[in-house]
């Protein structure tokens, strides 16, 4: 099974520089996206019926902000929109989608680099995710977490460590939270097969940051440890275009 994940800036604008190119030729078993900044009524028949596919989209209360979206193969058994807590929820930032195997989260975590309230709404929300998914882990359940987590871990995940330390996103306040979501019992699938690879998920547009390579690692694929040993590959696919993200994916035995 292969399940993908990407922020793809805008499912809209996305549409226009080969997503559904990307979609046909890749054939993935689950597709997650994040940020797809689109409401309900915003979207169209060929980003809701793609062929052989269901699709579930999750989306904020804010015109043009935020979204996930999660594309099937296999008819999940049942379908979550939030945690259950409205100020996460209404931004439409988690989409749970649970199969006979193992449970999906899509999530596009916040970015807190407005100001010192969103970082603060950012950290309420790792810490709310983590909560939730301590809750069903107790119960030995397997967990897929995957989406834009807006956090490089360490410093070989992000290009220029030094100078970014004092900005949201590789803050040690962030990255102390994913060295606490890996001690409670979720892995890294990237970094748990490979070491010591230098591969970002996401480029500024400022600069020619891509052309240079100058990115960060804040796309990832979690799963609890009792998952991992079902983890087949892990991949960063730098060379998919149309975003200020690339996709990751993860292929397991199921």
């Amino acid at each position: 099974m292969n399940i993908y994940s990407w922020n793809v800036n805008g499912l809209r604008a996305v549409s226009k520089k080969g997503f559904f190119e990307f979609f046909s030729n890749e054939n993935p078993d689950i597709l997650c996206i994040q940020e797809t900044k689109l409401q309900l009524d915003n979207l169209s028949e060929e980003m809701k019926n793609i062929n052989g596919y269901y699709s579930y989209f999750s989306c904020a209360e804010k015109k043009g902000y935020s979204g996930v979206a999660t594309y099937t193969k296999e008819k999940p058994i049942s379908v979550e929109h939030g945690i259950g807590i409205e100020k996460f929820d209404s931004e439409g930032r988690i989409l749970i989608t649970e199969f006979t195997d193992f449970i999906l989260f899509n999530i596009y975590f916040p970015n807190g680099q407005k100001d010192e309230e969103r970082l603060k709404y950012k950290l309420d929300f790792y810490d709310a995710i983590l909560d939730y998914l301590n809750k069903l882990k107790v119960e030995n359940k397997k967990l897929i977490i995957c989406g834009d987590y807006n956090t490089a871990h360490n410093e070989i995940d992000i290009k220029n460590a030094k100078a970014n330390e004092k900005y949201s996103g590789f803050l040690p306040i962030e990255r102390a939270w994913i060295d606490k979501f890996i001690s409670q019992g979720y892995a890294d699938t990237f970094r748990s097969i490979h070491k010591d690879v230098v591969k970002y998920s996401w480029w500024s547009y400022r600069f020619k940051a891509r052309e240079r390579n100058a990115g960060w690692r804040i796309d990832y694929f979690f799963v609890t440890e009792n998952l991992m040993k079902n983890i087949k590959s892990a991949e960063i696919l730098n060379e998919v275009m149309g975003s200020d993200h690339c996709p990751v994916v993860i292929s397991l035995d199921i």
